[in-house]
């Protein structure tokens, strides 16, 4: 498979000196992979958002109140693709430094993937909503 790479040239000068071009192939970033989210108006984000993190103070209170409200509200198990696999969600958890993954398992094997890099099914899970306002939070609404 052939990666995409977009040329730059650049000249630089050196007091007299003729300009030197060199050409360098940079690998074109991927887009974001679609997480498939609920698509929630602005209010109801920021409605969520206000429940998660009411009395908490600071990035990680605030985080731990977001995990609290997924661990809650998603239901659980659901089936997603990953890496053309599929894969059954079967909890979610909050790693040692703090980021919100859910535990994928298939054929006995478990693996832990940040959840707003998981691709949801379409339809997305009930309670989906609330990882719709984590990332809106995460990026600073």
């Amino acid at each position: 498979m052939a990666q995409e790479c977009l040329t730059i040239a650049l000249a630089t000068r050196w007091g007299s000196h003729s300009a030197h071009v060199i050409h360098k192939d940079i690998p074109k970033l991927k887009p974001e992979p679609k997480t498939n989210l609920p698509s929630l108006s602005k209010a109801k984000l920021e409605a969520l958002i206000e429940e998660a993190v009411v009395d908490a103070y600071g990035d990680e209170e605030q985080t731990c109140g977001f995990f609290t409200m997924i661990e809650e509200h998603l239901t659980l198990p659901f089936t997603v693709c990953i890496l053309g696999a599929e894969a059954v969600v079967e909890k979610v958890d909050m790693t040692r430094d703090g980021r919100i993954v859910a535990v994928c398992q298939r054929d006995g094997m478990k693996q832990r993937i940040e959840i707003l890099d998981l691709s949801l099914p379409k339809p997305a899970p009930a309670g989906a909503e609330w990882i719709a306002a984590y990332s809106h939070w995460r990026k600073g609404f």
